[in-house]
């Protein structure tokens, strides 16, 4: 029994280490919204189920976000981006892995905004690329967010686009990262 309360006091003491600014940080409901503006009609999709972790420690970041999260103002679109497109049956995940390039640009026990810069890999439609982002991270009232905007071209991830459609689709898309972070107890 004795043994017991011991283990149970050193989990407590644990999980409560998490809420300081050096433990890790996640979100179950971070936004990543793309957007490509084309010739025929723009495409905007967001997605509000995003998984992103930081750990302070050791300056790394990851997101993960199911595609067929994602939602589009016609249904007709999000049906060609689940099927043709991503397809989000073959390949139902988008992961990112990095790293924070210099640590030093961002002091997590201290309010402001640091931009950064994040070097890593991007699974996406079953292609990885080493890919670097520019990011801000947010510290206010013991609160962490995080955002970033970028682009990828489509072609670098196999996504192909049909020939009847070609001259009407944008080669690339604008992604678009918003994260309110909170301290990961485990």
């Amino acid at each position: 029994m004795k043994k017991v309360k011991v283990i149970v006091m050193a989990m407590l003491i644990l999980s409560t280490a998490g809420v300081n600014a050096q433990g890790k940080l996640f979100t179950r409901n971070g936004k990543i919204n793309f957007f490509s503006k084309t010739t025929a009609e723009n495409i905007d999709a967001n997605n509000n189920e995003v998984f992103s972790i930081i750990d302070p420690q050791k300056n790394e970041v990851a997101f993960q976000v199911l595609n067929t999260g994602f939602k589009f103002e016609k249904a007709l679109m999000q049906e060609h981006f689940n099927e043709n497109y991503i397809e989000s049956s073959k390949f139902p995940k988008a992961i990112f892995q990095g790293t924070i390039t210099d640590p030093s640009m961002v002091d997590f026990n201290k309010e402001g905004n640091y931009n950064v810069t994040v070097t890593g890999s991007l699974l996406m439609h079953g292609v990885t690329n080493k890919v670097t982002i520019p990011a801000t991270i947010h510290i206010a009232d013991k609160k962490v967010s995080a955002e970033s905007k970028f682009t990828v071209k489509l072609a670098d991830y196999n996504i192909k686009i049909p020939a009847v459609v070609a001259n009407q689709i944008s080669e690339t898309v604008v992604v678009s990262v918003n994260c309110q972070y909170e301290p990961y107890n485990r």
